[in-house]
């Protein structure tokens, strides 16, 4: 078995594979300049941290590769959809570092109180500044934290250890599990107008980018102090720097940005903003255990077959995968086109359980990786979720899950997926199919039968069955000069209030983004329409 590390690893780390009797282990510092590709030829197993690029090129010189592990969270430095291909299991390592980031979390709420880095500068310039270096304690503030992952749950339980009252926002955790960490669930709006001190740990997603903005900033409580250690691009850092201009937030503590490295920032001239260069994961424990998890993880596959933290496929023959992988990308869109209507109006409350029936054909194959794909699309904008880890993240989180499967069905269509939502306030269902072989298609969405492709930007719109709907949505629509690629109707008369349903497929370019934002405004003011939802699926 020839094991390749590609990048330094920790002692530890190396220890765990040159245990193994009959390992071959190559090191990056055996590697000559240029070599690695004619390592990689006999080789079972490749280790990455984020420098090496595992494209298509390298791989194509790997022949024999089985597993490409990677010591991090991110992976887009693999072409994880090559080494499906190829059949290679594509692992990373999700919530190693949790325990780092949520400690230099607290850290920065601290050095915000007390003006540490402030206290520090002064003194050590021969100023002593005691009178002005007046701070302020955790004890008995409101923690606001978007996103209760591993991370946010590790933060939870620090924070409470000082005392301090935990409001929480994630609808993709179980209240249950909320609960037990001491973590009240509440709207968005209400964690931004009751929180003094705001902590970030939530995934990049269309729903998440710019979540601190003008108006969420305006929502805030004066005084309020914001956090950031998961992603810069959750922050417009030109709203963020007129509010701490103004005083209405107090201060704020950043560790990632929208362009990294940092070299030129609105806070660089603030006093009251601390800057650290992208570190809250950069702990020697945090490394160690790392490199640890993902040794134990590839050591695992190829001795016992274990796959664990995969982010690519599940082990299928190429047969399997060729009928199956269709339907996988058709219940990973159906989840999230149903994903748009958790925390909103429409079920209202923190998911509690998924339920997927798989009617026809769909019943007879390997529906795991089904399950998983639609699991993580609903999911998706919780951090750290994949096709494979979905399930355990679900049950994690206290989600519970129903499965049923009924090969014999009436009707046409051969194979169709029902999903379904359930909160305590409600529950949102979708059934989807794929057509020609390879095309996604919407059926129905919560009793209204209509048929619609997943794909592309979506503008899902309710409306009371009256004249005039279609065309005031065309005629906005129209007047933001943005082309209707598809109008998908339905109605039913069964449903209370005769309600109406309207999918359209827009062709949005990324200079018409604003023209998408104020019509969708629009259409939000027209009487007859009850509720406008954007759906992102990109391109096929």
């Amino acid at each position: 078995m020839k094991i390749v590390l590609a990048e330094k690893v920790s002692p530890a780390t190396l220890a765990i594979f040159q245990k193994e009797p009959g390992w071959n282990v190559v090191t990056a510092d055996k590697i000559a300049p240029g070599g690695l590709p004619a390592e990689l030829a006999d080789a079972d197993a490749l280790v990455v941290r984020s420098a090496v690029q595992a494209d298509a090129a390298l791989l194509a010189a790997a022949p024999k590769l089985r597993i490409i592990g990677r010591a991090g969270v991110g992976v887009d430095n693999i072409d994880a959809n090559e080494a499906t291909r190829r059949g290679i299991v594509v692992m990373n390592t999700p919530g190693a570092n949790a325990v780092a980031v949520a400690e230099l979390t607290l850290g920065l709420m601290i050095s915000m109180c007390r003006a540490i880095p402030r206290a520090n500068a002064a003194l050590h310039v021969g100023k002593w500044e005691k009178k002005s270096l007046q701070g302020s304690e955790l004890r008995g503030k409101t923690l606001g934290i978007v996103g209760l992952g591993r991370i946010g749950l590790e933060v939870a339980r620090r924070a409470k250890a000082f005392g301090m009252n935990l409001l929480g926002y994630d609808p993709f955790v179980a209240p249950v599990i909320a609960r037990e960490n001491g973590v009240t669930l509440v709207p968005i709006d209400e964690i931004f107008s009751s929180s003094d001190f705001l902590s970030l740990h939530v995934g990049l997603t269309p729903q998440t980018e710019g979540l601190i903005n003008k108006t969420s900033l305006a929502i805030m409580k004066k005084g309020i102090r914001i956090v950031n250690c998961a992603r810069g691009e959750l922050i417009v850092d030109e709203a963020l720097a007129e509010a701490i201009k103004s005083g209405h937030v107090a201060g704020a503590a950043l560790d990632v940005f929208r362009h990294e490295p940092l070299k030129d920032s609105p806070y660089f001239e603030l006093e009251n903003v601390l800057l650290s260069p992208h570190i809250a994961g950069s702990t020697d424990e945090a490394q160690e255990a790392i490199g640890i998890q993902l040794a134990n993880q590839v050591r695992d596959y190829l001795k016992l077959g274990v796959v664990q933290n995969a982010v690519n496929v599940a082990s299928l023959s190429e047969e399997e995968y060729a009928e199956v992988s269709p339907y996988i990308e058709m219940a990973a869109r159906l989840g999230q086109f149903l994903s748009h209507a958790i925390g909103s109006s429409e079920t209202g409350g923190n998911i509690e359980s998924i339920a997927l029936t798989y009617n026809g054909r769909l019943a007879q194959l390997k529906t795991d990786l089904i399950r998983n794909a639609a699991i993580s699309g609903v999911l998706a904008g919780s951090d750290g979720i994949n096709r494979i880890n979905a399930a355990s993240v679900a049950a994690d989180r206290g989600i519970r899950l129903q499965e049923d499967k009924r090969e014999h069905v009436s009707g046409g269509t051969g194979a169709v997926l029902r999903l379904a939502l359930h909160s305590a306030k409600g529950d949102s269902t979708a059934t989807a199919t794929v057509l020609h072989g390879h095309s996604p298609r919407l059926l129905s969405y919560d009793g209204i039968d209509v048929e619609a492709e997943l794909t592309g930007t979506l503008v899902v719109i309710r409306n009371q069955d009256v004249p005039g709907v279609i065309g005031r949505i065309g005629t906005i629509l129209g007047e933001a000069k943005l082309n209707i690629a598809n109008f998908a109707l339905g109605r039913s008369t069964r449903l209370p209030g005769s309600q109406a349903l309207a999918v359209v497929q827009l062709d949005v370019p990324a200079e018409a983004q604003p023209a998408l934002q104020q019509a969708l405004a629009e259409l939000r003011k027209v009487e007859s329409i009850t509720s406008v939802h954007i759906v992102e699926l990109g391109k096929l």
